[in-house]
């Protein structure tokens, strides 16, 4: 069982990483899955998450705060959305993978909206 959690974690890390490149696929829910399989799989894993002068810092202030505030989800989301319109707009040229890039982006606004919690302390105040 922890070396099926590793690679899921592993797996979640790789899709994390590929959705900064890609408009409409959302970084942190995965960063935070892989944070969660590791946690439970590998402690140097974990550890090795959490000490990453990139993602961290965002981890650990979920963890703190038990969530995500508000005004940070409205920014994340805001950023994915002026993202998914250059990119449909000016660099894919086919109308297919405008509806897919356009589905990410639903999908991923339904997931920092309404899966990843909002603590109730966090109002509108609050950054990420």
């Amino acid at each position: 069982m922890k070396y099926l959690l590793i690679a899921l974690g592993t797996v979640s890390l790789g899709i994390g990483i590929t959705g900064i490149f890609i408009p409409g696929l959302p970084v942190t829910p995965f960063v935070l899955l892989t944070a969660g399989l590791y946690a439970r799989s590998s402690g140097r894993l974990y550890k090795w998450l959490i000490d990453n002068k990139y993602v961290g810092p965002y981890i650990s202030k979920f963890q703190k705060d038990r969530g995500m505030a508000v005004r940070s989800k409205l920014i994340a989301i805001m950023i994915m959305w002026l993202m998914i319109l250059m990119s449909v707009l000016f660099l894919l040229k086919s109308g297919t993978s405008d509806i897919i890039v356009i589905l990410l982006g639903i999908a991923g606004s339904i997931v920092m909206g309404f899966i990843i919690p909002t603590p109730p302390n966090s109002g509108s105040r609050g950054s990420y």
